[in-house]
C-alpha cells in the first residue's frame, strides 16, 4: 500500500489552488478627497482675499477655531457612534467647562495678570483641568438620570436632552447670574506674533495658536487612543458592531458610560477654551454652540471622528473667510456648507457603517 506524506499533499493542495495561496486580503484605500477638500478651500480663499497677511491671519484664526469645535464634536460623535444616543444636551456640558475656567481665571487674577508665560499657561491649564473635572461628573449624572433610561428612543433622547440642557442653563443662571461675564485674556496670551510676508506683515493672534496646538494635542491622544489601545479597539469595534463585542464577554454598558464621561469633559475643556477664545460667557453660550457642532457631525459623517476634525476645520475656515469676504451672509455660510456636501456625499464625508 503506498502512502502519500504531508508535505506532498500540502504542495499538491497548493498547487491544485494557486490563486488562493497567492491572493492577499484586499486592503480598503484611503479617501483623501475630503481632506484634499480642506487645502482647496483655502487655495480658493487666497485670490478671493487678495492680501497673503489677511489670508494668512483669516487661515490661523480659522484652524484655530475649527480644532475647539472638534475638541467640543468629538465626544458627540463618538458617543453617537457607539451609544446611538442623540444628545441635544451637549450644550450644557460647554457651558458649564466656560463658567468654571471664567471663575478659575477670576480667582487667578494673580497669575493671569503676569507677565510671565509660564504662570499665566498655569493658570489656563488649571481652567481647562476644572472644566474637564467638573464636566465629566455632570455628564456622569446627566447619563444615569436622563440617557439611561430612552436607549434606543431617538425622540424620547431629543426631548430629554433638551431638557435637560434648559434645566441646566437655568442652574447656571441661579449660580453665575444671567448677565454676560467678561474674560480677561492672561497677559501673556495678549496681542499678536507679526510673521514677514514680503514687504508686510501678517498678524496672528497667539491664544489662537495655543488653542490650535492644544487641539492638535486632544487629536494625537484621540488617535493614540482609539488605534493603540485595547479600549479604543474596543470603542471602533462598538462603533461597527455593537452586538459583536457584547458577544465576547465585554460590558458595553461600562464602555457606554466611560465613552459619555470622556464626551463631557471634552465639551469642558472646550467650553473652556471658547469662552476666552470669546473673551466672555453667557449661559446660551452652549446653545450657540450646538447649533455648529450638529452641522460639523452631519458633515463629517455621525460617528466619525476622522469626519468630525474635517468637518471641524471646514466649519471654522469657512466661518472666517465669509465673514471677512461677505459679513451678511457668515451666519449662513456653514449651513449653505452642509447642503453642498450633503448632495455631493448623504450621509457625510467618512460615514461609518449602519449609521
Amino acid at each position: 500500500m503506498s502512502t502519500t506524506s504531508p508535505s506532498k499533499v500540502t504542495k499538491a493542495t497548493t498547487a491544485a489552488t494557486p490563486e488562493a495561496a497567492a491572493s492577499p486580503v484586499p486592503k480598503a484605500s484611503f479617501d483623501w478627497i475630503p481632506i484634499a477638500l480642506v487645502a482647496l478651500l483655502v487655495l480658493a480663499a487666497f485670490p478671493l482675499i487678495g492680501s497673503p497677511t489677511s489670508w494668512l491671519t483669516l487661515t490661523v484664526a480659522g484652524l484655530a477655531m475649527g480644532m475647539i469645535i472638534f475638541i467640543i464634536a468629538s465626544g458627540l460623535t463618538l458617543v453617537f457612534g457607539l451609544m446611538d444616543v442623540l444628545n441635544f444636551g451637549h450644550g450644557v456640558f460647554i457651558a458649564l467647562g466656560a463658567y468654571l475656567a471664567t471663575s478659575v481665571l477670576g480667582g487667578m487674577a494673580d497669575w493671569t495678570a503676569s507677565d510671565v508665560l509660564w504662570r499665566n499657561l498655569t493658570a489656563v491649564f488649571a481652567a481647562m483641568l476644572v472644566a474637564m473635572v467638573l464636566a465629566s461628573a455632570v455628564g456622569w449624572a446627566f447619563e444615569r438620570v436622563l440617557v439611561r433610561p430612552v436607549y434606543g428612543q431617538h425622540l424620547k433622547q431629543i426631548l430629554i436632552t433638551m431638557g435637560g440642557m434648559i434645566i441646566g442653563e437655568e442652574l447656571i443662571k441661579a449660580i453665575w447670574g444671567a448677565t454676560p461675564i467678561p474674560i480677561e485674556m492672561p497677559q501673556a496670551l495678549r496681542g499678536v506674533i507679526t510673521v514677514a510676508i514680503g514687504n508686510d506683515t501678517a498678524a496672528v493672534e497667539k491664544f489662537r495658536l495655543l488653542a490650535t496646538l492644544i487641539g492638535a494635542g486632544v487629536l494625537l491622544a484621540m488617535l493614540f487612543t482609539l488605534n493603540r489601545t485595547k479600549l479604543g479597539l474596543l470603542i471602533r469595534a462598538g462603533v461597527q458592531d455593537r452586538e459583536m463585542v457584547e458577544s465576547l464577554g465585554y460590558r458595553i454598558r461600562r464602555l457606554f458610560v466611560g465613552v459619555f464621561v470622556a464626551g463631557s469633559a471634552l465639551a469642558g475643556l472646550g467650553g473652556a477654551l471658547w469662552g476666552i477664545y470669546q473673551h466672555g460667557v453667557t449661559p446660551q453660550i452652549g446653545a450657540h454652540v450646538n447649533v455648529l457642532i450638529f452641522i460639523v457631525i452631519i458633515i463629517g459623517g455621525l460617528g466619525s471622528t476622522l469626519g468630525c476634525l474635517v468637518g471641524a476645520l471646514l466649519v471654522g475656515l469657512m466661518a472666517n473667510y465669509t465673514g471677512f469676504l461677505a459679513p451678511k451672509v457668515a451666519m449662513f455660510s456653514n449651513i449653505g456648507l452642509m447642503v453642498a456636501i450633503l448632495l455631493w456625499r448623504p450621509q457625510g464625508l467618512y460615514p461609518v457603517a449602519n449609521r
